[in-house]
């Protein structure tokens, strides 16, 4: 890549990964994962989280497996730009988890800090529990220098899992929630709509002014 000017080195673009899947399949687990790699590596690591996901930790991305790293928790796009950009000078790695309660303008903020030089890695869904696009994660797909889908295990018969089953009569697209709520299937035993254990569904705190 060469100069933009006498003297004047250019910004040599940075990249994007995305990790998707359904739920169960590890996807904070491999975000974290690649996180704490660059924190070896002596990277500068800043990573957000929605103020939705509360269900195991709510100042760090934490796995169903239990594994955690430090994030700050923002209610949206605006409050994660108005963290992040006073400090974007000192950051290397910008990490985002659970991306689907994001607005689209993280496509465009992606983009812009690929350019600035900064590795993002989002994690999120990629199908809500209609089994259509979550957005904005097909648009994140697209744009992505690497794409990691990861398969659960389908909770009914054992085989790879691509899609996330909703447990109870909800249909609200925005549910938080783990095991009790949902569950990993396959594409033979997923159906969309399904009131199959409405009794067991616990729903979990949502912020109201999440905005989402």
């Amino acid at each position: 890549m060469g100069t933009t000017a006498v003297g004047q080195r250019a910004i040599h673009p940075g990249r994007i990964e995305v990790i998707t899947g359904p739920m169960f399949s590890g996807k904070s687990e491999e975000l974290i994962r690649r996180l704490k790699r660059a924190q070896i590596a002596k990277r500068r690591v800043a990573c957000f989280k929605p103020d939705l996901d509360v269900r195991y930790h709510r100042t760090a991305i934490a796995s169903h497996s239990a594994q955690t790293l430090d994030a700050m928790t923002v209610t949206n796009m605006e409050e994660l730009k108005a963290v992040l950009m006073p400090m974007i000078d000192l950051v290397e790695v910008v990490g985002v988890d659970e991306a689907q309660f994001f607005d689209p303008s993280l496509i465009g903020f992606s983009n812009e800090l690929m350019h600035l030089g900064k590795r993002v890695i989002i994690a999120g869904l990629d199908t809500s529990f209609t089994g259509e696009p979550f957005a904005p994660m097909p648009e994140l797909l697209a744009i992505a220098d690497e794409v990691v889908k990861l398969s659960a295990v389908c909770m009914q018969c054992g085989a790879p899992a691509v899609h996330t089953q909703r447990l109870g009569s909800s249909q609200s697209l925005v549910l938080v929630g783990a095991a009790g709520v949902y569950e990993a299937r396959c594409r033979a035993c997923f159906s969309p709509w399904a009131d199959e254990h409405g009794s067991e569904q616990m729903e979990l705190p949502v912020s109201a002014g999440s905005g989402r």
